[in-house]
């Protein structure tokens, strides 16, 4: 039997134990492959099982819209490629390329620091260069 001739969903379900890179690859081996490695159904594996909670704690519900509208292909690259800001827009989203993994980066206001409040301790500054609107710096440590 040639290969070709199975079933896309059989060939997604083959493909799924492998990674997002080999899945691409595999686009070029033939029209049935490419059908199997663009599906929703293959890249639906590859996203977290959780994806679409985490779309919805989009900082910008515009943003949670538009990615709600992609393609899962094109989700998880654009996951990969492009932070989410989530929650109050202190913390970020991303997925790393090559296996999918989730990446949470927590802005200083989402953390709780003691004596976060108090200006003798901490002082709280805009950075252009930060990807958040406010960093910590530490004015002072003095233990007894």
């Amino acid at each position: 039997m040639d290969i070709n001739q199975l079933p896309a969903e059989c060939i997604s379900s083959i493909l799924a134990f492998t990674s997002p890179k080999d899945a691409c690859r595999s686009a070029v081996v033939s029209p049935a492959f490419k059908y199997a490695a663009d599906s929703d159904a293959l890249w639906t594996t590859f996203l977290p099982s959780d994806y679409r909670q985490i779309i919805s704690q989009a900082s910008s519900s515009s943003t949670s819209s538009f990615l709600d509208s992609l393609p899962k292909k094109d989700l998880y690259f654009h996951l990969c490629d492009h932070l989410l800001f989530i929650g109050s827009g202190n913390s970020s989203f991303v997925l790393e390329k090559e296996s999918g993994r989730k990446c949470y980066m927590i802005g200083a206001r989402d953390l709780d620091i003691i004596w976060g409040n108090s200006p003798q301790y901490w002082t709280w500054k805009s950075f252009p260069t930060s990807r958040y609107p406010e960093v910590a710096g530490l004015q002072v440590v003095w233990w007894p």
